[in-house]
């Protein structure tokens, strides 16, 4: 009988890490399919831009889809993140494909319009936009959320994913991708992350109306939402561990093949156990 939990089984603990983390310090490191994924075509010659793209889930998903055949720009927030950022690079263009990274707010509207204007100069086109960029901080209690706390998380969150749809929205044609980056917190809520699962419910609800907002122009909006990570940022699933990010991009492969052309206003949400909506 096949391991129902393939793939690397983290610790239970890892090194408590001040936001942003990296992965250079993570112990064990995470797996981002480095050495496991295998492209087959699906994304041959399209163009991505993945927010939160240095590291876990966003690394995952840039090395799957660069191996799928995409080019690939990653977005990043701090300079402690650099280094992380030019390893993801180095992955993408390892799989012979264009890379790009670039470090900017995505609080900042000007900001984004900027990244999404140097990537769509390099590649030529935008078929793939990954809101993916996130910021959480755990509280024990509600009255702990200061106002500062409150407004980061959200223009983090949920201004930054509206941002960016609008500066790579002119940019993309019908049969262009949206794929947002949702949460579990969103379907079943955490008492210690009140904020942040705010804003991913939001998120949930920003997918599906955005979808139908798209429709007519044939641009498909979906969301995926994981459970529990192994990343810098990060046991509740039936496997009694977190997932490693290079069991959460395949999620994104699909979503932003062919394979999923009659996808849209979906939830996606590879927790590792039941899922209620």
């Amino acid at each position: 009988m096949r391991n129902p939990t393939p793939g690397k089984k983290p610790s239970k603990t890892q090194t408590k890490q001040k936001a942003p983390g990296v992965e250079r310090k993570m112990k064990p490191r995470a797996d981002h399919g480095e050495r496991s994924y295998r492209g087959s075509g699906k994304l041959e010659d399209l163009a991505a831009i993945i927010t939160g793209g240095d590291s876990g889930i966003g690394r995952a998903v840039a090395i799957a889809f660069a191996r799928e055949g995409a080019d690939v720009a990653i977005g990043y927030f701090s300079e402690k993140e650099e280094e992380d950022a030019n390893e993801t690079v180095g992955w993408i263009e390892q799989a012979g494909r264009r890379a790009i990274k670039q470090r900017f707010d995505v609080q900042q509207l000007d900001e984004c319009k900027r990244f999404v204007d140097k990537a769509v100069k390099k590649f030529g086109r935008l078929d793939i936009l990954v809101n993916n960029a996130g910021y959480q901080k755990e509280q024990h209690s509600i009255l702990d959320i200061s106002p500062e706390q409150l407004e980061g998380t959200f223009r983090t969150n949920i201004f930054g994913f509206f941002f960016m749809v609008q500066s790579a929205l002119p940019h993309m044609k019908a049969g262009a991708v949206i794929l947002n980056t949702g949460s579990v917190t969103a379907l079943k809520g955490n008492e210690s992350l009140i904020d942040y699962s705010a804003t991913k419910g939001a998120i949930h609800v920003f997918t599906k109306s955005l979808a139908q907002s798209l429709a007519r122009k044939g641009i498909r909006v979906n969301c995926v939402a994981p459970g529990p990570v192994w990343t810098p940022h990060g046991k509740g699933t039936y496997w009694d561990r977190p997932a490693q990010p290079a069991e959460i991009a395949p999620s994104y492969v699909f979503l932003a093949s062919e394979d999923a052309r009659y996808y849209t206003g979906e939830i996606l949400a590879p927790t590792g156990s039941e899922t209620s909506r």
